[in-house]
């Protein structure tokens, strides 16, 4: 039995934390800013201590990269800022804390997926504001799992997948970057794998950053090609540079993950990109 804390409940991977469940014995506190403010300290210290909260799982997060880049201060307040709040309150009570954060804390210059002991280097603001964010927790001392994922998406909330369907459907072409590479994340896969190892009677003995996406290596016209071709739409999907999609926010040439810590420690079986999002478009076409 857990008492636990969700923070930014209202995301795609909280709104996927919600549909799973824990157990019936856990008593699950879903929160979001209106709820609870987790850059305020004071606030998340009554919070954990009024609902004798054992574990808490921070799915909060500033995610709008292009934005963040005219936005720092605000990128900061979430992705640093409220980690910070969240580790030393978990301190102070002996909390679990798992936090996600992301691929952008690397450069993208790799060749090989990268590991959990690969250096950092992000090159845009909500990198900088996620690997700070970890380094807080680190700092810390309190106990905590660091999930490292990309490409995030769900049937919930605003993502590509949802984004490629609707322009899919509306403009029958679309140019997708090819030159960026990684894997997607099914955020209901994350979400049960979160479930898993809180209940995982050895998770404190396993503390530390751990790397969790799909199986597979993609790009981005790769991803946007299949979510067309399994979502039935008639649409012509071209492949373009990144020069000829240029962002605000400089995004990973190469983000690929190794998964090979989460599958030696936890023993996590992980699906292949692909099938995961067969189910997915599944889910959205209900």
């Amino acid at each position: 039995m857990a008492n636990i804390l969700v923070t930014g409940a209202n995301g795609q991977l909280g709104s996927e934390l919600r549909k799973i469940g824990f157990t019936a014995l856990d008593e699950i506190f879903y929160t979001d800013v209106v709820e609870l403010d987790i850059t305020d300290s004071e606030a998340v210290e009554k919070f954990v201590l009024t609902n004798d909260i054992d574990t808490i799982v921070n799915c909060a997060a500033y995610t709008a990269v292009d934005r963040a880049e005219d936005e720092p201060e605000l990128a900061r307040a979430v992705n640093t800022r409220a980690a910070e709040v969240l580790a030393q309150v978990a301190y102070n009570n002996d909390c679990l804390l798992i936090h996600v954060s992301t691929d952008y804390v690397f450069d993208g210059t790799a060749t090989e997926p990268y590991n959990e002991k690969s250096a950092t280097n992000p090159q845009s603001v909500y990198g900088a504001t996620k690997l700070a964010g970890e380094q807080a927790i680190r700092k810390s001392g309190c106990m905590y799992i660091v999930i490292r994922t990309a490409w995030l998406y769900s049937s919930f909330g605003n993502n590509f997948v949802k984004t490629i369907r609707r322009i899919a459907r509306e403009k029958g072409i679309l140019n997708v970057v090819d030159d960026q590479t990684g894997t997607p994340t099914y955020a209901a896969d994350l979400a049960q794998f979160i479930v898993d190892i809180i209940h995982n009677s050895e998770i404190l003995d396993h503390e530390g950053i751990y790397h969790y996406s799909n199986e597979g290596v993609c790009t981005w016209f790769d991803f946007a090609k299949e979510i067309v071709n399994l979502s039935g739409i008639e649409c012509v999907v071209n492949p373009v540079s990144t020069t000829e999609y240029p962002t605000k926010a400089k995004r990973p040439k190469y983000s690929v993950l190794d998964k090979s810590k989460v599958k030696k420690i936890f023993g996590t079986q992980i699906e292949v990109w692909q099938d995961a999002l067969r189910r997915c478009i599944k889910e959205l076409d209900k």
